[in-house]
């Protein structure tokens, strides 16, 4: 089966040229409904002649009689089976041998959603290779995350800074129905507007936060190594009635991001390099120049014990002014500066 993607399918269904077979595997149900819903659009089948259903549910007798049936009425009939990894061996050795000559005018889509047990199911996939399309959803990686909410942005029309799209994907994360449905707020939201540039107060606006309340601006200080930001914004959020121990993991993840990209690049790795390892978004490079004015080591080790006994005073109730803990911990990061 050869090795496709969503878009590549996609192009295809645009051209007229529709598979028998479809096999998706990957973790990543989000968009393997929107290919499903792509495919099944360019098949028009009318209700009469569409089958669906999860494989540990279906009859799977009759899901494969009805595919080796011819369509009425219809140029092709359309047979889908979700989750077939939860078949058992009997029901799947008749997959098998209905993939090994599957009929012209059945599209049967199969999704698969186990990527560790395909790997030994690989007679069901080699019975699939010679007539259909393969595509894997695994879940997107930060990088991928970006490029796929910049890409949803400009279907709905819209353009949106760097800084925006990495808001975006920090406040929702990589939940893609619920990035979905923020990009579709941000549509509503710029509907009367003539300039449709989506900017990181637009965001924030959207998934509820103010300009004053951008939940990053600590930790966007923390790493990009300013100190008087950082105290002030610290006060803030605490004056402002968050726990101690929120603010605290405001400054803890910068600083494990900042100490993985201090390591690496005095290790002689190369800028796309550490990017990769690090995870960072691609817009997160200058971080990577940066690491040359970053901390020590020693500094960081010293951050790090000093959140880490913070945190345990927070939780055992043990500190009696917490501004005070937290400015220390800030102030143990931008020693001798």
């Amino acid at each position: 089966m050869p090795k496709s993607t969503a878009a590549k399918i996609a192009a295809s269904l645009e051209k007229g040229q529709i598979s028998p077979v479809y096999l998706l595997t990957g973790e990543d149900l989000f968009r393997k409904r929107e290919i499903i819903q792509k495919i099944t659009a360019a098949v028009q089948s009318d209700d009469f002649n569409i089958y669906s259903s999860s494989a540990d549910k279906a009859d799977i007798g009759e899901a494969l009689a009805l595919a080796n049936t011819a369509p009425v009425f219809s140029d092709r009939r359309l047979v889908i089976l979700t989750g077939i990894e939860k078949l058992r061996k009997d029901p799947k050795e008749a997959l098998i041998h209905y993939l090994e000559n599957p009929l012209d005018t059945t599209v049967l889509i199969l999704t698969h959603d186990d990527a560790k047990k395909l790997k030994a199911e690989k007679t069901l996939s080699a019975a699939a290779a010679a007539h259909g399309e393969s595509a894997n959803f695994d879940e997107l990686k930060r990088e991928e995350l970006a490029m796929w909410a910049s890409n949803r942005l400009k279907e709905q029309g819209l353009n949106a800074r760097f800084d925006a799209v990495e808001t975006l994907c920090e406040a929702v994360g990589g939940d893609l129905n619920a990035l979905a449905q923020e990009i579709e707020k941000l549509t509503l939201y710029t509907a009367d507007r003539e300039d449709k540039t989506i900017s990181k107060e637009d965001v924030l606006a959207g998934v509820g936060f103010s300009k004053e309340e951008n939940p990053f601006a600590l930790s966007n200080a923390i790493q990009y190594m300013n100190k008087s930001r950082a105290l002030a914004l610290a006060d803030k959020l605490l004056d402002s009635g968050e726990e101690p121990v929120g603010v605290l993991g405001k400054i803890s993840y910068p600083v494990l991001k900042m100490a993985r990209i201090k390591r690496m690049a005095q290790a002689g790795m190369a800028s796309s390099e550490i990017t990769r390892a690090a995870g960072l978004m691609f817009w997160e490079t200058s971080l990577v120049n940066n690491a040359r004015n970053f901390p020590s080591e020693a500094v960081f080790l010293k951050t790090l014990e000093r959140i880490i006994e913070t945190d345990k005073s927070f939780k055992t109730s043990a500190v009696s002014d917490p501004k005070t803990a937290i400015k220390g911990v800030i102030m143990t990061l931008f020693s001798g500066r």
